[in-house]
């Protein structure tokens, strides 16, 4: 395939858009509207808060947990053919689970082989999007991304009439056969070749080996095998390296560990807003219309913030807003526990919905700012490696506490202020890095220090020293001395 000098921008990119619109439907709005089961599950194995809650645990922390095997195979196979095996896995898993006669069924179906196809087909639909948008990333971003809130307002009302009309059984065999579009949306996944992505071992080792060849005049075949075998070695060994050394970078570090905060306040929301709604008194569909409020504003976060952040004012500052859209969600979780009607729950969706669309827009946008586009479907399988953990702890944690307490109330403050935790870290290691330029600057004023700034991020510092009349002059003389001889 023709290589590209830089992302192109629009073209075949905005089917890619279209895959991932798809993509994220089917994986995260599917996710998201497992929640309505939940009452279903309960009552119908008479497991408590804690342990039906593990079901969708287990599916986000398995799409979290295997999002590098995602990238690994769109890496060194294709990213079509990840995304096709990803559906079918999906697919096969909410198919078994319909016929499920136990928790335990339904944490393997359900949880561990529906989350696995999830998980090959998130990360590198989300990062093919990176490899053809530049310019308009955030918008194309908010568009694919969007997905989830447009898929959770159609599905949540959706699936509450199937589970009515064919119970929670055939709902689950009817998603089954809706997740199976995850192929169509993998042949749309066209790869492209960048000149960035064609980095090849450093000069030194093609040099030195292609040198040792040439002295040796290639005679024989036995002198050039071990000789390949090394340099194929080393390249092998660089290569894996030069596709995870972002690891290192204290920028990904701290974005890193914020995720980890905020994965853990965002998760319980999902699970347990329709069972709070019912616990206040408010009616099967009133709950899962919260659901669709949710769904729906999602999108308009999306695709608002994503054009937002594309603005030449606000493109320099989208570290920022995505810890700003961060902080508020986690305020939202705060006032949650004191809003016990219907109409009070609404704005919340409303809120909660466009910030929550905001922040999930900006995760693949800053982490793209941080590591770069060669590294960006690594680091966003990584990025959502780091979310399982979270995700699989926060909501049996959360029912815990709900079967503790007899309330939702500790629940909701813990999310409230894990995410806002994740916010004030960001927000912390960026004033500090400010401060630390700062200081630097002014040293290097001080000293008389010329500071050059390396497209890395170093720094180097070469000092001037002022000669006086004498001085040059002698060395001038000295020259001149030199010259002679």
């Amino acid at each position: 395939r023709a290589q590209h000098p830089g992302p192109p921008d629009g073209g075949w990119g905005w089917m890619i858009v279209a895959g991932c619109f798809l993509v994220t439907i089917c994986t995260r709005a599917v996710t998201r509207c497992i929640s309505i089961f939940f009452v279903e599950f309960q009552a119908y194995f008479g497991q408590d808060y804690a342990r039906t809650a593990w079901i969708h645990s287990i599916v986000d922390c398995a799409t979290m947990l295997c999002a590098p095997l995602g990238s690994l195979i769109s890496n060194h196979v294709s990213c079509q053919v990840g995304i096709m095996l990803g559906g079918l896995l999906a697919s096969t898993g909410l198919i078994l689970s319909s016929f499920a006669t136990s928790l335990e069924h339904l944490y393997l179906s359900l949880g561990v082989l529906t989350g696995l196809g999830f998980a090959l087909c998130y990360s590198p639909a989300i990062a093919m999007v990176g490899k053809y948008f530049n310019k308009r990333k955030a918008l194309a971003y908010g568009i694919a991304m969007s997905g989830s809130g447009i898929g959770t307002f159609i599905l949540a009302p959706v699936v509450q009439l199937l589970i009515e009309q064919f119970s929670w059984h055939g709902a689950l065999l009817i998603l089954g056969g809706f997740v199976l579009n995850l192929c169509v949306c993998g042949a749309l996944m066209r790869p492209i070749a960048l000149k960035e992505d064609h980095k090849t071992a450093p000069e030194f080792l093609e040099q030195d080996y292609v040198r040792e060849a040439q002295k040796q005049d290639l005679k024989r075949m036995s002198i050039c095998s071990p000789l390949i075998k090394a340099w194929s070695h080393e390249c092998l060994c660089y290569c894996s390296w030069k596709e995870y050394d972002f690891l290192l970078m204290p920028g990904f570090m701290v974005l890193a560990v914020s995720v980890l905060f905020m994965a853990y306040g965002c998760s319980p929301l999902f699970v347990y807003l329709v069972p709070y709604a019912l616990s206040v008194g408010v009616s099967h569909h009133q709950a899962a219309f919260l659901m669709s409020i949710l769904g729906v504003i999602d999108i308009i976060g999306n695709i608002t913030f994503g054009w937002l952040t594309d603005r030449r004012c606000l493109k320099k500052h989208r570290y920022f807003c995505y810890l700003f859209a961060v902080g508020m969600d986690g305020l939202c979780c705060l006032f949650l526990p004191v809003l016990r009607n219907f109409p009070l729950l609404v704005p919340f969706s409303f809120t909660f919905g466009y910030f929550d669309g905001a922040y999930v827009t900006l995760i693949p946008v800053v982490t793209a700012d941080v590591v770069g586009t060669s590294s960006l479907s690594s680091a966003l399988g990584v990025m959502y490696f780091l979310h399982a953990i979270p995700y699989l702890v926060s909501p049996p944690v959360a029912g815990w506490l709900v079967d503790t307490t007899g309330s939702y109330t500790a629940s909701f403050l813990l999310c409230g202020f894990s995410m806002i935790f994740s916010s004030m870290l960001l927000c912390s290691a960026r004033l500090a890095k400010k401060i630390k330029r700062t200081h630097l600057q002014s040293l290097t004023n001080d000293t008389g220090t010329k500071q050059h700034i390396w497209t890395n991020g170093a720094i180097a510092y070469s000092v001037t020293a002022e000669l006086d009349q004498k001085d040059v002059e002698f060395l001038a003389a000295d020259t001149n001395n030199y010259s002679s001889r």
